[in-house]
């Protein structure tokens, strides 16, 4: 897979107001649809895709989108600015991106020893996730749709072993979400840079490691080219869900018909990528294996160091914001039972298959 073809961007931010106005011709509406992603990236980037081409089919044409990728119209991480403020009438990407914004929004995409990506889906469809997520994003004027899930993810990609906490200490290291915050808490410089940049600052040794995705994502952006060492899995973020967000004025123009088969392609779009990302997480996992890269367990002691952190980030923030406090309250009521579920059936299954 050529990494330079969907890591390429485009020249620049275009003005707001080549955004914002949807093309109509003979009641046929095409839309502009920034993401956060390259658009050809393994998943994350043939996720938008996918959503776009299920609507254009399933509405006859009647309703189309012109994707951009990452930094073609907006940067990565202002996808969802550019929706609230009207200037796309739809975006997509992870809602932890705008998390400054409100931090709720990381129980969205995924928090450290959170849920597994279909207990995510779960908790979003019938445990009040949904309606919360809804509620929250009202108050920014937008409407969100769950469109998949990264899946299990991979820990990071380090220069060197990690082989106790007192390796983190001092470390530069790429990873997004509240994975950031613990890390920060055992002495790690967590830094946040978009995805098309991750590659350079590791050669270069602007950082010392980096979280990305898993072994799919992970190898086409290259990294297995700059160590042979990957930490699995990410306690930091067990898996980030995907969104595409309207703005409500524009959701509010389209036709009720059109606005149930937007939903049914988010939906669509969700239960390919978590598909592709188990078929070709596993197949780069056995090719990564062969090239020599080692995926190693992290040590017990930076397991409870960075679950002990995890705690304390998550009451920080319950107590400094009523949006978090609601949306936690929900997220760990279905997350012991999910736990409980899980004991009793699918880790006995997944250990006595080993």
């Amino acid at each position: 897979m050529d990494r330079r073809r969907f890591l390429k961007t485009g020249a620049g931010v275009t003005a707001a107001g080549a955004l914002a106005s949807p093309a109509i011709a003979q009641g046929r509406i095409t839309w502009n649809l920034p993401t956060a992603f390259p658009k050809n990236a393994p998943g994350v980037g043939t996720n938008v895709q996918t959503f776009a081409a299920r609507v254009a089919a399933m509405s006859d044409g009647r309703l189309s989108f012109t994707i951009y990728g990452a930094g073609e119209l907006v940067p990565p991480f202002g996808v969802e600015d550019a929706v609230q403020a009207g200037n796309a009438p739809v975006g997509h990407g992870p809602t932890y991106y705008a998390a400054g914004k409100n931090p709720a929004l990381h129980w969205f995409t995924g928090v450290p020893f959170g849920m597994t990506s279909n207990e995510h889906f779960a908790w979003l469809r019938w445990g009040g996730g949904q309606e919360i997520w809804d509620a929250i994003y009202a108050q920014r004027g937008l409407k969100p749709f769950y469109s998949g899930n990264s899946n299990t993810q991979s820990g990071g990609w380090f220069k060197r072993e990690i082989g106790s906490v007192a390796d983190l200490s001092g470390l530069n290291m790429r990873i997004a979400g509240l994975g950031g915050e613990i890390y920060r808490k055992l002495g790690v410089n967590a830094v946040l840079m978009p995805p098309p940049e991750i590659f350079q600052a590791l050669q270069s040794g602007a950082i010392d490691a980096a979280e990305w995705v898993g072994p799919m994502l992970d190898q086409a952006f290259g990294l297995q080219k700059l160590t042979n060492i990957c930490h699995v899995p990410a306690f930091n973020e067990p898996g980030a869900g995907l969104a595409v967000v309207f703005n409500d004025a524009a959701w509010a123009e389209l036709s009720p018909d059109l606005q149930a088969i937007c939903e049914a392609a988010a939906y669509a779009a969700a239960l390919e990528a978590q598909a592709q990302f188990d078929y070709f997480n596993a197949r780069a996992m056995a090719d990564l294996t062969a090239q020599g890269v080692r995926f190693l367990p992290f040590p017990d002691d930076v397991i409870a160091a960075l679950k002990g952190a995890w705690g304390e980030v998550q009451d920080e923030l319950t107590a400094a914001n009523p949006d978090v406090a609601t949306v936690r309250g929900s997220y760990d009521a279905y997350l012991a039972q999910a736990r409980d579920y899980a004991g009793a059936m699918t880790l006995p299954l997944l250990a006595g298959r080993l």
